[in-house]
């Protein structure tokens, strides 16, 4: 039997207004002990993450734990990307277990889920597989995500994995939700972030622009 192909998406890809992001703990402490990822690189792809959400229009819930007495304030790239955002603080290492998190979700209403944040083994593990428990469908941005060694985010990409998580990258999760150069409502938005938080991507769009006045999605004569 022959199988007709068609131009359409594959329904595990994501769109904006099809997932919720949550952003967990990408605070000061969490970070000066994590060790699978450099700071900078972290920081990096953190806010590329925060700023394709915040201008996609994806329901984004950001939360941190222990905020004042220990951990200290979310980054400033993430809080930049959305001004004003409530941002619930927790006890609880795993996400799922707080009650104000939950309420946010459930006023959400997606059943599509996506994760990142400190530590992989620890709050990120708990509130996947608490999640994947109750029906709902999760992804991990694990190179937004990061561990106190590369032995624990592996081992907790791995667990996830198995119980069926799907892992993808920050990069690749802007450009999942951009998927067609065409869309030029969100093409500048797009490049943009990607010439900022990009790295070596980013300075391509620049040189290609500044060099040839190049751009994405351009087709050749």
């Amino acid at each position: 039997m022959s199988i007709t192909a068609t131009p359409t998406p594959g329904s595990t890809l994501l769109s904006p207004g099809d997932h919720t992001l949550i952003m967990i703990d990408h605070q000061s402490q969490m970070a000066f002990a994590t060790h699978s990822i450099d700071a900078t690189t972290l920081r990096t792809n953190a806010a590329l993450v925060a700023h394709a959400a915040a201008g996609f229009g994806v329901s984004t819930i950001l939360t941190t734990v222990a905020e004042k007495s220990f951990s200290g304030p979310i980054f400033d790239e993430i809080a930049d990307a959305f001004p004003g955002a409530e941002v619930t603080d927790r006890t609880s290492m795993n996400t799922w277990e707080d009650a104000n998190v939950i309420r946010r979700v459930n006023a959400i209403g997606k059943d599509r889920l996506v994760f990142a944040g400190l530590w992989t083994s620890v709050c990120i593990v708990g509130p996947t597989l608490s999640a994947i428990d109750q029906g709902f469908e999760v992804y991990v941005i694990a190179d937004a995500c990061g561990d106190v060694s590369a032995e624990a985010h592996e081992r907790a990409m791995a667990r996830m994995i198995q119980a069926g998580v799907r892992p993808m990258t920050s990069l690749q999760y802007m450009l999942e939700l951009q998927r067609d150069w065409a869309r030029t409502e969100t093409y500048d938005l797009t490049t943009g972030i990607a010439k900022k938080y990009g790295g070596a991507y980013g300075l391509g769009i620049i040189y290609a622009k500044t060099m040839f006045g190049a751009s994405e999605g351009s087709r050749a004569a």
